[in-house]
């Protein structure tokens, strides 16, 4: 890469205003990223993997050498998995309670294997053949007008359809699904006039994000099939984070242990996950998920390839680690981008914390269909609030970086790799633990202060849970609380907002304790608090952020506040839309 500038940047450079430096410094450095983007986009592979260039003098592997053997074998045996389950039912177990997620699996597997030796072209030119005539080309021959209108009418469909289109359920009333739908349209509306360019949001964006968000509520709570792998997923994850219940009574007795401290069940469960997580990224499998998730959404909803990475990988790996994965090109973000990765980091949680949540008594189900509903809503929501009115560098192509989810030298193996993330995950525990430690004390400190204050003007009960659940009492109002119940949940809504979600999440759980709440409020106060949308999260963003991308720290620091009530909104408006969907876990 040439250090000098060429004539046209420096023609650009003459005619660009002098009050806009730091968009000429980034389209300048943006226009020599793309001439030599060979450089910056890194394949998705780990970094062991790539060849060097001894490569082909080396001797084939073992693997390599038997590969089709080796393959097929993992097929006959996942078939043979597939048949026994699905014939003997003495083969029955938790883990797949009836036939079709076993079903979904296995042959996800056995095709996925199969594609290995068999061209991607082969289903792809037929079924591309076939939506291209039957769909593609009579839809888009329409003009934009048209196309728009019926994209709004499907909306609208979908929404009051799921809303009026099931029958009432014991405890339910169409004024409740009518004041949800009308949540839904209000806090759009609001988007919508603080706008920051209204001419120019991308309405089909925001469209197909609501439309995949009502969509997916629907086929994981209101289908058998959907019900089942959504289902089969959450027992799964939940007996795999329990794997390190065991593996502390190393260190504790059995009696300490089914106490159920939050000290030692909880942090040790996450420690677990991280070390995991850490070797999957050093095998490959999670960069492979996460560019199959963005390749979706980029495709879908017209996002740009670091703006569908981001998206996408957010309620895997967290917050501040789905920004690394598109590192090289942060420091290129449009403004517009920056505003939807953090949107995107404050809706969803990190696999990391998935642990802690289920130790606390949240049900899995609930956590992991939040999680991805939030994935087209944060970008529905970002793209009305912040509209991309420049031309990302990353448009029209999807790019995971390589490299490890944690700093150092990389591992040599898996096993290498499982260590680093072990001590990786002891160093996000111990942030965990002091960070609701030391935002405990600070929230009894000002509740202490306030009491102090409020006993003056007669008010003996003043706290900082007053005052936010006074503030977020519309909110539980629109998301369909029961009247008798609205304060007591917008009470753990602002706790979350001014403390965290592990704070609200034990508050929760332990009014639950002493005072039930409804099967309904309970279950709606677990999905409003499913997210990363509060004060401490808002520093880790900044930090994360302006670290990755030093030049574009003012931006960073402005976008953020709007990031974050972005980010609250969007599964918060999870019960907007039609929260009468998820009696199907919880039924009333």
């Amino acid at each position: 890469m040439s250090s000098a500038i060429d004539e046209p940047t420096v023609a650009r450079r003459a005619a660009t205003p002098p009050d806009s430096d730091e968009k000429r410094d980034r389209a300048e450095t943006a226009s020599l990223a793309s001439k030599n983007h060979k450089d910056l986009v890194t394949a998705v592979t780990p970094e062991h993997d790539l060849e060097d260039p001894a490569e082909g003098e080396r001797t084939p592997s073992f693997y390599q050498r038997y590969r089709p053997f080796i393959l097929a074998g993992i097929a006959i045996v996942i078939l043979g998995w597939w048949i026994s389950a699905t014939v003997l039912p003495a083969t029955r177990h938790r883990w797949y309670p009836d036939r079709i997620p076993q079903t979904v699996w296995a042959w996800f597997f056995i095709f996925l294997i199969a594609g290995q030796f068999i061209p991607n072209s082969v289903f792809t030119k037929p079924i591309g053949a076939l939506w291209g005539t039957v769909v593609s080309r009579p839809f888009f021959s329409l003009s934009y007008r048209i196309r728009l209108v019926l994209g709004w009418l499907a909306l609208l469909a979908t929404i009051f359809g799921s809303a009026f289109g099931f029958p009432l359920t014991q405890g339910s009333k169409y004024g409740d699904r009518a004041i949800s739908v009308f949540g839904l349209f209000i806090f759009q509306l609001g988007f919508y006039a603080f706008s920051a360019h209204r001419s120019q949001v991308a309405w089909p964006t925001v469209m197909t994000g609501l439309f995949f968000q009502q969509v997916i509520a629907m086929f994981v709570l209101k289908t058998s099939a959907g019900f089942s792998i959504f289902n089969w997923i959450a027992t799964l994850s939940s007996d795999f984070l329990g794997r390190a219940t065991p593996a502390a009574q190393f260190f504790f007795d059995a009696e300490t242990i089914s106490k159920g401290w939050f000290f030692i069940n909880v942090l040790s469960a996450i420690i677990f996950f991280i070390a995991f997580v850490q070797m999957m990224y050093y095998i490959g499998v999670m960069q492979w998920l996460i560019k199959k998730f963005a390749w979706f959404f980029f495709k879908t909803m017209n996002v740009s390839g670091a703006e569908a990475v981001v998206a996408a990988a957010s309620p895997f790996i967290g917050q501040g680690e789905s920004a690394c994965l598109v590192r090289p090109f942060v420091d290129l973000m449009t403004e517009s981008e920056i505003h939807l990765t953090m949107t995107s980091g404050f809706s969803t949680i990190a696999g990391s914390v998935l642990a802690a949540y289920i130790n606390l008594g949240i049900p899995a189900s609930t956590l992991i269909t939040a999680s991805v509903m939030s994935i087209p809503a944060s970008i529905a929501i970002s793209k009305l609030r912040y509209p991309e009115v420049e031309e990302p560098i990353t448009r029209g192509r999807v790019v995971v970086d390589r490299g490890s989810m944690t700093k150092g030298p990389q591992p040599a193996n898996a096993i290498q790799a499982f260590s680093q993330g072990a001590t990786f995950g002891l160093i996000v525990a111990g942030q965990i633990l002091t960070n609701v430690l030391t935002v405990l004390a600070l929230v009894y400190t000002i509740d202490g202060l306030l009491t102090w204050i409020g006993k003056g003007f007669g008010i003996h009960q003043l706290t900082l849970q007053l005052i936010f659940g006074y503030i977020f009492y519309p909110f539980a109002f629109l998301m369909g609380v029961p009247r008798a119940e609205l304060f007591r949940v917008s009470r753990i809504l602002g706790l979350k907002f001014v403390a965290n979600e592990f704070v609200a999440y034990l508050e929760l759980t332990t009014e639950h304790a002493a005072n039930p709440f409804s099967h309904r409020a309970y279950t709606i106060a677990s999905y409003g608090l499913c997210g990363f949308a509060n004060l401490g999260s808002l520093g880790i963003q900044i930090g994360v952020l302006s670290a990755l991308a030093p030049s574009r720290g003012r931006a960073i620091v402005r976008l953020a506040p709007s990031a974050m009530i972005c980010g609250f909104i969007s599964y918060v408006s999870l019960f907007y839309q039609s929260p009468h969907l998820f009696i199907r876990f919880y039924p009333l």
